[in-house]
């Protein structure tokens, strides 16, 4: 028998002087196979399984293969480099006074091999469902072996032309459902590989009140912040919910926003043409006039791209934040201003940003009457706990698991 701990969320304790934590865990006890036939010094694999592990070796290496072949022709990358060899990037500074030159090759650095051998490996280790077209992650490299020429000097003569992404529902812990719209497999590593040349630029910019992803932040440490501002005497929370912000983002301000800060005019088309590139629902293909759907690796870069200026107005008034993706709660020490904040901000967000806060959902209460990112803190804020709704859907989850 093995004991394994299970702690929800995966949202482990973030040290900070002087605070606690007190953490729910469940311990789930397995029989593991292994700790069985451990016993037995002269265990071996049965043949079929070694045979098993030498093909999905060999196909591991003929997929690495693949993908060399397919990539290989790029090893005269045009990107721009730096006299020490490495791709030249710009100082990072706040996005909002940073404009791009005029001689920005973007589309180069996108195509250079490394990035889309990293793009591909990160696609394929997020797994996920085919597009319309059928094509799975592991048929991806074939794939690109016979096409990636042809699919890169689209890229790089700006005609490139996403297929429209599949629309899934999948249920809300709280009811309801999200709609998610996932792209073919090929354009997923195509959105990669464009995500991982904006955020390397980009990110350095974004607000340090911003958490959601970002590399090198996570919730673990949205959730420390926001227990150090109510340690600090911050006792009411303002906690705006945006209504469907992802299906709501506008593409004429988004547009805008990126032509103010990429000059290749290649990238701008490219990134309008995910955008506009429509959903198929029941096997008919509908236009999308609005938001960033959900499923793509390009979504939520774009949707810290829109709400930056949101973190900047809050930065410019003084508020202590917390911000992870369209989760943001502004702490402030009274109930008074908490109501003051929330009125001016609402009207910020609605009249700015053409979005909408959900007023049924957004509330200015104090910290032990809601939940962040799963979380719920005590009046003073030296101890966190979770969420009794997120145990609820825990355990729920934990019987499920167990009779599938």
């Amino acid at each position: 028998m093995k004991a394994v701990e299970l702690t929800w969320g995966g949202l482990s304790h973030v040290p900070e002087p002087g605070l606690s934590v007190e953490r729910s865990t469940l311990t789930v006890r397995q029989k593991s196979a292994a700790g069985i036939v451990g016993r037995y010094g002269n265990w071996r694999p049965k043949r079929q399984e070694v045979v098993s592990r030498q093909r999905d070796s060999m196909s591991g290496k003929r997929q690495k293969n693949q993908l060399q072949l397919a990539f290989g022709e790029e090893g005269r990358s045009e990107a721009p480099r730096t006299p020490g060899g490495g791709i030249e990037t710009r100082t990072a500074k706040r996005i909002s006074e940073s404009p791009a030159g005029n001689d920005e090759q973007l589309m180069e650095e996108v195509c250079e091999r490394e990035n889309c051998l990293r793009a591909y490996k990160r696609v394929k280790s997020n797994k996920g469902s085919a597009g319309i077209d059928g094509m799975t992650v592991d048929q991806l490299p074939g794939y690109l072996k016979e096409h990636w020429p042809a699919i890169r000097e689209q890229l790089l003569s700006g005609t490139y032309k996403p297929q429209p992404v599949r629309r899934v529902e999948i249920p809300k812990p709280d009811g309801g459902v999200r709609q998610l719209g996932i792209p073919t497999v090929l354009d997923r590593m195509v959105q990669q590989a464009v995500m991982q040349v904006l955020q390397r630029r980009w990110d350095a910019g974004f607000s340090e009140h911003s958490h959601g992803f970002r590399p090198g932040r996570s919730a673990h440490h949205a959730v420390a912040k926001a227990q150090q501002y109510i340690a600090a005497g911050r006792g009411w929370v303002v906690d705006l919910d945006l209504e469907k912000f992802f299906d709501r983002v506008n593409h004429d301000r988004l547009m805008k926003w990126l032509a103010l800060r990429i000059a290749d005019k290649r990238m701008l088309r490219l990134i309008g043409s995910f955008l506009k590139a429509g959903v198929m629902e029941n096997g008919l293909v509908g236009p999308v006039d609005e938001g960033t759907p959900q499923g793509g690796p390009l979504s939520p870069l774009l949707s810290n791209v829109v709400l930056d200026e949101l973190d900047r107005e809050l930065e410019r008034r003084g508020h202590c934040f917390v911000r992870y993706a369209d989760d943001c709660n502004i702490y402030v020490r009274s109930k008074h201003a908490g109501q003051r904040v929330k009125r001016s901000i609402t009207g910020f967000i609605t009249r700015r940003l053409k979005l909408r806060v959900n007023e049924q959902k957004s509330a200015v209460a104090r910290p032990v009457e809601r939940k962040f990112l799963g979380f719920s803190f005590t009046a003073n804020g030296q101890k966190r706990r979770i969420a009794p709704k997120a145990i609820v859907r825990f355990k729920r989850k934990v019987r499920t698991s167990r009779f599938q």
